[in-house]
């Protein structure tokens, strides 16, 4: 199932809940980030505030399998507010122009299994910016990961050449969406293989 965090629901605050405990186990215990965590279970920054939307991938017992988090670039951004230097030129931004952030595959997934809940939530990414007006996307990842992205096939390019910045080389990519997208992911073999029921748009 694919839920936003729109949805008002019981189900979807215990996926809400979920996905911070990942967040947590993936970036605070596994990365290493120093970023706040909240009661020592939930990963939660400045930037996870009401105008953040959630995209989450969770089975039917509630359990997080994949989940991304989406900042408007009209307001305070992670490229454009601490990372604008990777940026040839100023940072995209505009009400069509959104950036993803916190891209969280579950650490219980084992790499099958990782591989196609990633392939899935790369395609709820792209069919949810067509139904919500989004004509690109913006991120800031590590090297290894944007290389994958920019393999995926959709149209991709850095805005600026990659950078070290404490230890990790990292660099800013813009995506640009458009109604051929899905098709052009699909011939890389990136698209659902499940039905991605969105609770709430």
């Amino acid at each position: 199932m694919l839920f936003t965090h729109d949805d008002d629901s019981a189900a979807s605050d215990a996926v809400m809940r979920a996905m911070f405990e990942a967040r947590k186990r993936v970036f605070v215990d596994l990365l290493g980030w120093d970023v706040p965590v909240l009661a020592g279970r939930y990963e939660i920054d400045q930037f996870d505030d009401r105008y953040a939307r959630y995209l989450i991938l969770a089975d039917d017992a509630q359990n997080h399998l994949a989940s991304a988090r989406l900042l408007p670039t009209t307001r305070p951004h992670i490229v454009g507010d601490l990372f604008a230097e990777l940026c040839d030129a100023p940072p995209p931004s505009g009400p069509d122009t959104w950036e993803i952030t916190r891209f969280c595959l579950d650490r219980s997934l084992k790499a099958a299994a990782r591989r196609q809940w990633r392939d899935a939530l790369v395609a709820g990414l792209a069919h949810h910016a067509l139904d919500q007006g989004i004509t690109t996307y913006t991120g800031v990842a590590e090297q290894g990961w944007l290389k994958q992205i920019l393999a995926f096939g959709w149209r991709a390019e850095l805005l600026g050449a990659p950078r070290t910045i404490n230890n990790m080389t990292i660099g800013a990519i813009r995506i640009e969406i458009s109604t051929d997208t899905p098709a052009l992911l699909a011939r890389r073999g990136i698209f659902a293989a499940v039905d991605l029921h969105q609770e709430a748009a």
